[in-house]
């Protein structure tokens, strides 16, 4: 527990940007830098690293636990070279923020999904996701090259993959044997937590401008 309230401690400290560079705000120039770069971006924002985590808790109690959670990795692919190629998911952010509240409540009310449920939430949020990340390489200056792009895609994908899938096994290997179990929803409170104060950032400023004004 002590673990989980620190996890989440530092989430709530985090900044609710949804672009992380991990290069330190350095071009990518090469499939290297590309590859580090998909792999961190994932990692540094606390808003993408809480879902991932999510979905994989919601995913192992699934009929398809390496499966389900392949369809966001795919529509999350998707949504990045959309963005890539100058076509934004619409609300991204509102969108990213509502999939930690959607999926962490799923997984805190303690109910399974169906395969075609889970495939159908997952691939949803995963374009907006991926709109998101596709947001570090579509606005570099100069554009980046195919190997760029190619690196940065895989990365995105192992990583989220590894991480959905780790934290499915790790939930189970805390005791869950099904998504009633305590430890289970006790994760997806925290996510849906996560979820509130990053709703409450976004709210924040028309509340303020509206009472001021």
């Amino acid at each position: 527990m002590k673990r989980i309230l620190t996890i989440a401690g530092l989430s709530l400290a985090a900044s609710p940007a949804f672009a992380h560079h991990p290069l330190g705000g350095l071009p990518m120039e090469t499939f290297t830098h590309g590859l580090l770069s998909g792999v961190g971006h994932p990692v540094l924002g606390f808003d993408h690293l809480f879902f991932v985590a999510a979905m994989g808790i919601a995913a192992t109690f699934t009929a398809n636990r390496l499966l389900t959670p392949a369809a966001y990795i795919g529509a999350m692919l998707a949504g990045c070279v959309l963005m890539y190629a100058g076509i934004a998911m619409p609300l991204a952010e509102t969108m990213i923020v509502l999939s930690l509240l959607v999926v962490g409540g799923i997984v805190l009310s303690g109910k399974g999904l169906t395969t075609t449920t889970a495939l159908m939430v997952f691939a949803a949020f995963g374009l907006f996701h991926g709109s998101a990340f596709g947001g570090s390489i579509a606005g570099q200056e100069g554009g980046v090259g195919g190997g760029v792009l190619v690196g940065y895609l895989i990365g995105l994908g192992a990583i989220q993959y590894l991480i959905a899938i780790g934290a499915g096994w790790a939930t189970r290997k805390l005791g869950a044997t099904d998504a009633s179990a305590v430890t289970a929803r006790l994760g997806g409170a925290m996510v849906a937590g996560v979820g509130v104060f990053l709703a409450l950032e976004i709210i924040e400023g028309p509340i303020v401008a509206a009472l001021v004004g």
